[in-house]
C-alpha cells in the first residue's frame, strides 16, 4: 500500500503528540518527521520528501506565513495543510487546506486524504471559525490591546481603565497567551492581522 508522507511542524510539542497517535492508526498515512521548528523542517524537507506539510501559522523565530512562502519557493509542489486557532491569517493561495486546531480526528484524516488522493482544497468554513475569533479575548483585554498600540504604558493604561497596574500586567500575559505571542511588536502585528485594531 502507498502510503500518504506526512511532515508535521507546530511548536507545541503535546499537539504534535497528539496529531502524531491519531495518524499513527492509519494504515494509509506515514509520519516522516516532526519539528518544533520552522527553520529546521524547511532545511530537511529536500531529505525527506514528504507529500504533505502540516503546520502551525503562530510560531516563534519563523511565523508559519514565512515559512510557507519559503516552502512554495524551494517546493512548489508540495502540498500544504495548515493546522490553526487563526483563521483570518491564513495564505489561502499559497496552500491546499485549513482546518482548525480544535477539529475531530475525523475531519483531520478526511482533510488529508481529501487533499493528497483527491487532489482538492479542503477548508474549514468560515461559518464554523468566525466567533472562535471573536470570543478569543475579552471586551477589556481588546482595549487593552487598543491602547498598547497607541503606544500606552502599562501605567498610562492603568490610569486610563481606572484599573491598578497588576490588573494591567495580568490582562497583558492573557493577551499574550491567548494570542501566541511574546512582545508588544508581535501583539500590535497579530492584532492587526486579526483585525483588533486598523
Amino acid at each position: 500500500m502507498n502510503k500518504i508522507k506526512i511532515i508535521l511542524v507546530d511548536d507545541h510539542k503535546l499537539f504534535i503528540e497528539g496529531i502524531s497517535a491519531i495518524l499513527k492508526k492509519e494504515e494509509d498515512i506515514e509520519i516522516l518527521a516532526t519539528f518544533l521548528d520552522a527553520q529546521k523542517a524547511l532545511d530537511k524537507l529536500n531529505v525527506y520528501k514528504p507529500e504533505l506539510l502540516i503546520t502551525d501559522i503562530s510560531m516563534p523565530y519563523m511565523n508559519g506565513i514565512e515559512f510557507i512562502e519559503k516552502v512554495k519557493n524551494r517546493y512548489p509542489y508540495l502540498k500544504i495543510l495548515v493546522v490553526s486557532m487563526f483563521p483570518q491569517i491564513i495564505p489561502r493561495k499559497m496552500i491546499h487546506g485549513f482546518i482548525l486546531k480544535d477539529a475531530s480526528s475525523e475531519d483531520f484524516i478526511k482533510a488529508i486524504r481529501k487533499i493528497v488522493l483527491d487532489e482538492m482544497s479542503y477548508f474549514t468554513t468560515q461559518k464554523k471559525i468566525t466567533p472562535l475569533i471573536n470570543n478569543k479575548l475579552t471586551k477589556r483585554e481588546k482595549e487593552i490591546v487598543l491602547l498598547i498600540a497607541q503606544e500606552k504604558t502599562v501605567n498610562e493604561i492603568a490610569e486610563n481603565l481606572f484599573i491598578s497596574r497588576m490588573t494591567v500586567e495580568t490582562h497583558k500575559k492573557n493577551i499574550f497567551l491567548k494570542l501566541n505571542i511574546k512582545s508588544n511588536a508581535g501583539l500590535i502585528k497579530k492584532a492587526f492581522m486579526l483585525g483588533l485594531i486598523n
